[in-house]
């Protein structure tokens, strides 16, 4: 801050008080003024923060709908599959006809995958980095924090149930197996048995966090 201040002759008390008071005047707009500049520059990186952010909220949220509605479907194939060799098994059906059963439900395609959402975040860590987040008004920053912290507590959720419900390297045999005719009932059993309880636990994580983007969009129209 620079302030150019009127040189004058003071020739008594009082043109040094009108003097003095100038000087003080002068140093308080100018530090309002500056006052004023730095808030309106907080108030806009806060603005275009929480543009970007929201964007970036609004585009996992379009990821999160769209892996719930095909893991959804595949829940249903998976999991009518799986109850039709249960009833042949408790049956007791040979397992040539298990094995017939089963192809005929997967003679149009057939496949053991979960379809989880790629979930950004840079937006919010560039308005972190920069401090511009620390200018957000303190509700709307704490259902983007809310947001955010969900986003990573479902991919490490993720991480562990697939170390804990799967078994890579038996999905793998048996649907090379299935691919080529070789019908194993009980392995594609287990395996369908593991992939529909993935889909399960990966479709009840999926919607609490659609909850937290839902939620921090809340003042947004058309969620």
């Amino acid at each position: 801050m620079h302030l150019e201040l009127p040189k004058v002759r003071l020739e008594s008390a009082r043109d040094f008080l009108k003097h003095y008071l100038m000087i003080v005047l002068s140093i308080l707009t100018a530090l309002g003024l500056e006052a004023w500049i730095e808030h309106a520059h907080h108030q806009q990186a806060a603005r275009t923060a929480s543009a970007r952010i929201e964007a970036e909220i609004r585009s996992n949220l379009d990821e999160v709908n769209v892996a719930l509605a095909q893991d959804g479907q595949r829940e249903k194939i998976l999991g009518a599959l799986r109850d039709r060799m249960i009833a042949d098994f408790r049956e007791h059906a040979p397992e040539a006809t298990i094995a017939q059963h089963v192809q005929a439900m997967t003679a149009h395609g057939f496949n053991l995958n979960l379809r989880w959402p790629t979930l950004r975040h840079e937006a919010w860590d560039v308005a972190v980095a920069n401090q511009s987040a620390s200018w957000i008004e303190h509700e709307r920053m704490r259902r983007y924090s809310a947001a955010y912290a969900s986003q990573r507590d479902m991919d490490a959720n993720l991480d562990t149930n697939i170390a804990v419900v799967m078994n890579g390297p038996r999905m793998l045999d048996t649907m090379t197996d299935l691919r080529v005719g070789d019908v194993r009932p009980r392995e594609l059993l287990y395996v369908t048995g593991q992939m529909a309880a993935m889909l399960e636990q990966a479709q009840g994580n999926l919607r609490v966090l659609q909850g937290h983007l839902r939620e921090a969009l809340v003042d947004q129209p058309g969620q």
